[in-house]
């Protein structure tokens, strides 16, 4: 009988997963005439120029305020523009709006207590219990944004720290795993100990709440559909068997291919803090998110160790107890309950020795590989990341018209996603109406009277938008060059 499957179902995001020159080159090639070819290349270097040019002023507002806020020397740049606190308090809220509406455009969403719980319902590389210091984070600034910018599905935490999380990927790691493949054996004795002894029930009844099973949250959004993404769980305890005991064993992971964190450190008496906090993280595994989490407190043995560990010493003493008090106190038995009393309470500690050891790995690992970026250079990636996105949608949009000509708003959707997965071989949840509204606002489309798109043809779509800053600058560079 073949075993179920673990796997988490993701909604599709909106994000157009193919990189702009791929895009542009491959569209122009199924184009016939030359002519037609090099119009449309003019077309989508008039775009993006233009596209850049909407956002500038607003990038450049976001980049000023978090100048001021910037962890390293916003403090200064605050003392020289000598503004009160309830300025001050003003332009963090400015800047935490412009933030939220770059991070809506860059397809990022808010991770939801949902996930969260999906995501920690299985173990990956970290094993440790890993807890936030809430002491040490400020609550005032987010709960302040989200009093007036009400969001749906806002995690419990989010009044001290946010979590975005955009793209879906795969990690697998093959390897022995002694340790852990003996900890799931000595866990599975323990679990038949506490069902033969009857303890099982003050265990499960001081556990309950945590007890759900993860199978029926699998789902990262209720309205999951037959076109989500589904990738597999491959957990430790459930790949092993009497076969591969001895030998390695490959467990998979869904990742968040993009994580970006948002909080700041809370004030103490001597020093106010003005400073936000923001990094950038890749490939995190989701059932080890805990990675990017904020202002971690050092890892200890969980309160379950530690009643397994006192339990078992009780009951290795009551039986000890009782083969001395026997008349003929056999030694073997003496020393063989001494013994495996002795090796738990060791597994117990070098269990945790080891966890720890690959926790200040992975931490390491994070910091200097799956940390991005942080502040500023995080920024400036959200900035570039949403008019790539912006001019890719346009881009797919003007085609799919020029090519097959008037569509409705929903025509034109399914349209662009199946050339997307026809010719690139990629599945998207394709934002059309934002992609409309930039035609619209280009002024290279139009609506008939029954509320059809249609698009004006190459030539008259370059006349239209005209020629841009950029074009007349590497213009004078050309002739500089050749002069």
């Amino acid at each position: 009988m073949a075993k179920d499957k673990d796997v988490i179902r993701i909604e599709r995001e909106s994000v157009v997963p193919i990189l702009k020159p791929k895009l542009i080159m491959h569209l122009a090639g199924l184009i016939e005439h030359g002519s037609d070819r090099a119009e449309f290349l003019k077309l989508c270097k008039r775009v993006e120029y233009t596209i850049r040019a909407w956002y500038l002023l607003q990038f450049e507002d976001l980049m000023q305020l978090y100048s001021l806020f910037d962890p390293a020397h916003g403090g200064q740049r605050l003392q020289q523009q000598n503004l009160s606190s309830e300025d001050t308090d003003v332009l963090e809220q400015n800047f935490l709006t412009y933030l939220f509406q770059v991070m809506e455009k860059s397809n990022f969403k808010i991770v939801t207590d949902e996930e969260i719980e999906v995501a920690q319902s299985g173990q990956y590389l970290l094993n440790l219990p890993i807890k936030v210091d809430e002491s040490k984070l400020d609550r005032r600034l987010l709960q302040s944004y989200f009093s007036k910018h009400p969001h749906e599905n806002l995690p419990e935490f989010s009044d001290k720290y946010i979590i975005f999380r955009r793209g879906i990927g795969s990690d697998e790691t093959t390897d022995y795993f002694i340790m852990e493949k003996l900890d799931i054996i000595i866990s599975r004795i323990w679990a038949c100990f506490l069902r033969v002894t009857r303890l099982q029930r003050i265990f499960t009844r001081k556990t309950s709440k945590r007890s759900t099973d993860p199978k029926k949250n699998d789902e990262i959004t209720p309205d999951a559909d037959h076109d989500d993404l589904v990738v597999e769980r491959k957990r430790l305890e459930n790949e092993l068997s009497m076969r591969n005991l001895f030998g390695k064993i490959t467990i998979q992971e869904p990742t968040f291919d993009r994580m970006i964190v948002v909080y700041r450190r809370a004030s103490t008496k001597k020093k106010t803090e003005r400073g936000i906090y923001v990094k950038h993280f890749k490939n995190i595994p989701m059932a080890d998110m805990e990675l990017v989490l904020p202002e971690k407190k050092n890892p200890s043995l969980t309160p379950m160790d530690w009643v397994k560990f006192l339990v078992s010493v009780v009951l290795g003493l009551v039986t000890l107890v009782s083969s001395l008090e026997m008349p003929k106190a056999d030694i073997w038995v003496v020393i063989a309950i001494l013994t495996g009393l002795i090796g738990y309470c060791a597994k117990i500690y070098f269990t945790f020795q080891q966890n720890m050891a690959a926790y200040q790995n992975l931490i390491t690992q994070s910091m200097y590989d799956k940390q991005l970026d942080s502040g500023r250079g995080t920024l400036l990636h959200l900035c570039d990341d949403v008019i790539q996105q912006e001019v890719k949608e346009v881009i797919l949009s003007f085609f799919i018209l020029m090519e097959q000509g008037k569509a409705t708003i929903q025509d034109l959707d399914h349209q662009c996603e199946a050339l997307i997965r026809e010719e690139f071989n990629e599945e998207c949840n394709f934002d059309v109406v934002d992609a409309v509204q930039k035609l619209e606002k280009l002024g290279v489309v139009a609506r008939d009277t029954i509320g059809r798109i249609y698009c004006v043809g190459l030539k008259r779509a370059n006349e239209i938008i005209g020629t841009t800053t950029e074009e007349l600058v590497l213009k004078a560079k050309q002739e500089a060059i050749t002069a």
